[in-house]
């Protein structure tokens, strides 16, 4: 980026060259008959709680031409890294989002027609998806992060985009966790090394006061 946006958060923000990636609204992470309320045995109220602020967020979005991407799990044992599998066997044998299923679908959350729907098999949304070049082409050099686990996929997906050159912002009030001490020290981390973190309004604002602009 040049030194014009790495000092002007408003900047950084330009519709032009920002996307929203939602991460995980999926019914395994949020619904109560989902993988993790009842295999992991974690409540996810506070998941499910975050369906309108992402919701608002992402029609925020879509009103300034800031492109969305959808990112699901799928968490087939054949798919994922062997020391993820390890973990995931410490708990259950239970599959997490697999192809075809119920807890695969998206929770509370809807797609446009055009926006794209990109399954990971890890916790990074980069890793094995082609997402990186998606971006690239768009010219995308800023990323919003939305959706579930904050402390999780969330987290790791917003270091791993850091590391590759983009600029990150989480959006504090359309992430969640099962775990609110994780959930609070991401934004904490976040906002100590990684990038900013605003409320949807906030960002909201950026991109409606710098439509138009480069």
């Amino acid at each position: 980026m040049s030194s014009s946006l790495l000092d002007n958060i408003d900047k950084r923000l330009r519709p032009a060259h920002s996307a929203v990636l939602v991460i995980d609204m999926q019914n395994d992470f949020c619904d109560q008959k989902g993988y993790v309320e009842t295999v992991v045995g974690k409540d996810v109220s506070a998941c499910r709680a975050v369906v309108p602020e992402i919701m608002a967020l992402v029609g925020a979005a879509r009103a300034q031409d800031v492109p969305v991407f959808w990112i699901k799990a799928n968490y087939d044992p054949d798919r994922l890294p062997e020391g993820m599998l390890v973990k995931q066997r410490e708990k259950s044998s239970a599959i997490c989002c697999g192809t075809g299923s119920w807890g695969n679908e998206l929770y509370g959350v809807q797609a446009a027609a055009g926006e794209a729907i990109i399954e990971k098999s890890s916790y990074s949304a980069f890793a094995g998806t082609g997402i990186e070049e998606q971006l690239r082409r768009r010219g995308v050099r800023t990323l919003v992060f939305a959706g579930v686990q904050t402390n999780v996929c969330v987290e790791t997906s917003l270091r791993d985009a850091v590391c590759r050159g983009f600029y990150a912002v989480l959006a504090s009030d359309c992430v969640a966790s099962h775990t609110l001490p994780l959930h609070e020290a991401t934004l904490k981390n976040v906002q100590f090394l990684f990038g900013d973190v605003l409320d949807r309004t906030a960002i909201a604002a950026a991109w409606s006061s710098a439509r138009g602009t480069a």
